[in-house]
């Protein structure tokens, strides 16, 4: 069969183990029933998700201008401490970011590789952790906007990074860390106006599934500038990556905005 579309990140359903969806402008492949198939990718050409031009992508699916001009992909997505819509100032687009920001978000350890710590909207778990491959995750603190939570990472990463090691993850180098224990232990390093939030979060251990059937003991990453085709046996998918008997990996998220076609043999 044959697909041809728009890479997004792939859309996902909890369940055990993880479901993947990759949803193309006309179909979508229900990548859990291809697992052990022949799968041919084609780079085709590049349309921004933004403005849907053909023009090459710079960062998270968007063109050079599109990526500094619009709201969606403004500095405070990566960096959630320099949110401001709670002050009522305008990064990009007020209106946008007070959607975004102004509802609740949670601060959270990840077991990916390493313990991690994080942040995203609330409405976006356990969507988040699946995205980043973690085996196990927690909340640490609910907080009501995205500042909050910014500086709670913050201050929390002085003690763990905020970043997946994404060799160890594919690998399933998992390291042995009771992530329970360990946010028993952060109530007085999270800032002050933070603490109060810590009692009040209902704090559950996720554990975290994955459809691989084999996992790689060396990786290598396919770029689809440098290789424009590929093939080869899918074996199996985790975070936001897809896993080939070959060791090679394809990260379908930093790929948005590629313009492929995908051959299922």
């Amino acid at each position: 069969m044959l697909y041809e579309g728009v890479l997004n990140k792939m859309q996902t359903e909890f369940n055990n183990p993880i479901e993947y969806f990759l949803v193309l402008e006309s179909n979508f492949i229900h990548i859990n029933q291809i697992l052990n198939r022949q799968i041919r990718i084609n780079l085709l050409d590049y349309q921004c998700l933004n403005c849907n031009q053909h023009k090459k992508i710079h960062r998270q699916g968007f063109c050079y201008d599109c990526f500094y001009s619009s709201a969606k992909v403004g500095q405070w997505i990566i960096r959630p401490e320099l949110s401001t819509a709670h002050l009522g100032i305008e990064d990009r687009d007020l209106a946008y970011e007070q959607q975004c920001q102004l509802q609740p978000h949670s601060v959270y350890l990840a077991l990916s590789s390493d313990v991690k710590v994080g942040v995203t909207r609330k409405s976006q778990i356990p969507t988040r952790w699946i995205d980043q491959g973690a085996s196990q995750a927690i909340e640490i603190v609910e907080v009501p906007n995205r500042y909050l939570a910014g500086i709670t990472e913050v201050a929390l990463k002085q003690d763990f990074s905020d970043k997946t090691n994404w060799r160890k993850m594919l690998t399933n180098q998992i390291a042995q860390m009771d992530i329970v224990q360990i946010r028993q232990t952060l109530k007085q390093r999270v800032p002050l106006e933070v603490q109060p939030y810590f009692e009040t979060t209902k704090a559950e251990l996720t554990q975290l599934s994955y459809p691989v059937l084999q996992y790689p003991t060396k990786i290598k990453s396919l770029n689809l500038e440098k290789t424009p085709e590929f093939q080869g046996v899918l074996k199996g998918v985790k975070g936001q990556y897809l896993i080939f008997e070959d060791g090679t990996v394809f990260n379908v998220r930093s790929n948005e905005g590629a313009l492929v076609s995908i051959e299922i043999i």
